[in-house]
């Protein structure tokens, strides 16, 4: 069980000592300054939480002491209000929990979000084309800056494949928990018995990574120039400007070739790959942690069905949580809020309940 206490004293230590530093530095140092004030910014809420909760342990050991005073009527009030002391107690002992839950450091980065279709042929790529839609709406009510870095699509205005870059505030922590299968059930357009249809597609949600998240040598890549090509194998352009980067250790592969400058197309590329490497971390890392414990939302492998999105019933399930939702079209609109927010609350349960068994 985690004490509570030494916990206490280890963060309001660490908090003092940042003050002390501050209060030295001056402006000496920007770079040491900004990250400072960004520790002390982060620790200040639990800290004042940790002060309430001290006061309130000390007033329920004055009012221990009252209980046993020879005036009754003084004895039975320091009862009445030792109980409400008791039920604040608890209340902000959950609450300190919730802010020591570890913050997953990738949360506060932007994504890179891809979309595939899959089994379904044509009505898979429109319900990709669909997906990409919702996230393009998702991203402007967060005032998010959305960009499509490569797109193949069908000619049924159906998506087979894109990888999109969203940039913004706390983009990762939201989308996270869109990795997985997607399916969707409905009458295809080209369908005329009304027979209901299942089709699915992956979405996967990588945090975008920097040069210093991932160091890439350049002897472990192998870099191919070729000549980009449109839809039917035509020439988009006459210099071979489109680039495949292989890393050679993983053998992710990763091709650009929207951009007529080959440099803008290698540095899109290695902006993927850099993020596919990282998220290749964190999965594995996910995969260890989830065989000691399996107490996370789902199991992040992409390979799980997520969420169904039933046209016929305008209903969307999300199957990790068993939730379902009568809302499709406001969903499509952009509006999973109501899906994501839950799917937070849930991975935050989990995380309270390990830090309450460690």
């Amino acid at each position: 069980m985690i004490n509570l206490d030494l916990q206490f004293s280890n963060i309001l230590n660490k908090y003092k000592k940042i003050q002390d530093s501050l209060n030295e530095m001056g402006n000496s140092n920007a770079e040491e300054l900004m990250k400072l004030n960004r520790e002390y910014a982060e620790l200040k809420p639990i800290v004042d939480k940790i002060e309430e909760y001290k006061k309130e342990k000390t007033e329920i050991l004055n009012l221990n002491d009252l209980i046993n005073d020879n005036d009754q009527e003084i004895s039975k009030m320091a009862e009445l209000e030792l109980i409400q002391k008791k039920n604040l107690i608890k209340i902000l002992e959950n609450e300190l929990l919730r802010l020591l839950i570890p913050k997953d450091i990738n949360d506060s980065k932007n994504s890179i979000l891809e979309i595939r279709a899959g089994t379904g042929g044509d009505e898979a790529s429109l319900f990709a084309s669909d997906l990409l839609s919702m996230y393009q709406k998702y991203a402007d009510i967060n005032s998010w800056k959305f960009e499509i870095l490569s797109i193949s699509e069908t000619g049924l205005k159906g998506v087979k494949e894109v990888i999109c870059n969203i940039s913004g505030t706390n983009v990762f922590s939201k989308l996270k928990f869109e990795s997985g299968v997607h399916r969707v059930q409905r009458v295809p357009a080209t369908e005329s018995s009304g027979r209901v249809h299942t089709s699915a597609a992956t979405v996967a949600v990588l945090p975008e990574a920097e040069e210093i998240d991932v160091e890439i040598n350049d002897k472990d890549l192998r870099i191919d120039v070729f000549r980009s090509s449109g839809p039917g194998g035509q020439s988009v352009n006459t210099t071979d400007s489109a680039v495949r980067i292989t890393h050679l250790p993983t053998g992710i592969v990763v091709s650009q070739q929207d951009e007529k400058s080959q440099h803008k197309n290698k540095a899109k590329a290695m902006k993927i790959l850099r993020s596919r490497l990282l998220d290749n971390e964190i999965q594995q890392k996910n995969k260890e942690r989830s065989e000691q414990r399996r107490t996370q939302v789902g199991s992040g492998d992409r390979s799980e069905r997520i969420r169904t999105y039933n046209f016929p019933q305008g209903r969307v399930s999300d199957h990790r949580i068993n939730l379902t939702l009568y809302n499709l079209t406001e969903v499509l609109e952009g509006k999973i809020e109501e899906l994501i927010k839950p799917l937070i609350a849930e991975e935050e349960t989990k995380k309270l309940a390990e830090i309450k068994n460690d």
